[in-house]
């Protein structure tokens, strides 16, 4: 067991809310995944443009199922799978990197209300930071930590090796790193964000 899989108390939950909140950030707590998911449904409106990122959580809850295969939004990441990357690379990084909506997960919260999120590619990053008119992350409790130098080592400590584990499954040999990383410390346009805190273990 590790210290970062260990679901967040609720004096630490309640200060995340609370830090989150007067930062600008939209926050709320939920108790289960399942709800988490209605949550998510219950934001989002139907026919809209919506843009699920790579996240574990995302895939878990099968949010991005019901995105791409109700027909009740207009999936970005159906748009991109009919594309093709070589010829039409540009207009696809401009398509994800400004939806509508992006609904994903992040890899660190703080009881300050700071927010990381960790990328490869960086190909989520620019959404996030503020190309998508409105984003939902959806959080697994034991994401919280105490401050960004906490967060940094959850990252690096423990997203890290867990995320090379499950590239190496899928890509023989590929391991993942820390390429960018996007720290939110403040929203400036109020209500563009909303993290969901769930009390279930999801993700990493």
């Amino acid at each position: 067991m590790s210290q970062y899989d260990q679901l967040a108390s609720k004096e630490s939950v309640d200060k995340a809310i609370e830090a989150l909140k007067a930062n600008g950030i939209e926050a709320k707590f939920i108790e289960t995944g399942e709800e988490a998911k209605k949550e998510v449904f219950s934001i989002l409106p139907e026919g809209a443009e919506v843009m699920t990122m790579a996240s574990v959580t995302v895939d878990t809850l099968g949010i991005s199922k019901e995105v791409q295969e109700s027909g009740k939004y207009n999936s970005v990441k159906n748009k991109l799978n009919s594309m093709n990357r070589e010829t039409q690379s540009l207009e696809m990084s401009k398509l994800g990197s400004a939806p509508d909506w992006s609904v994903g997960s992040v890899h660190a919260v703080t009881e300050d209300g700071y927010v990381l999120i960790a990328s490869n590619t960086g190909s989520q990053l620019p959404a996030y930071a503020s190309g998508a008119a409105h984003v939902i992350w959806v959080v697994g409790t034991q994401k919280i930590v105490k401050n960004t130098d906490e967060g940094m080592k959850r990252i690096y400590d423990y997203v890290l090796p867990l995320e090379s584990e499950r590239l190496g499954k899928i890509y023989p040999g590929v391991r993942s790193n820390v390429s960018k990383l996007l720290i939110i410390n403040k929203e400036i346009n109020p209500k563009r964000i909303t993290v969901i805190l769930v009390g279930e273990i999801l993700g990493f």
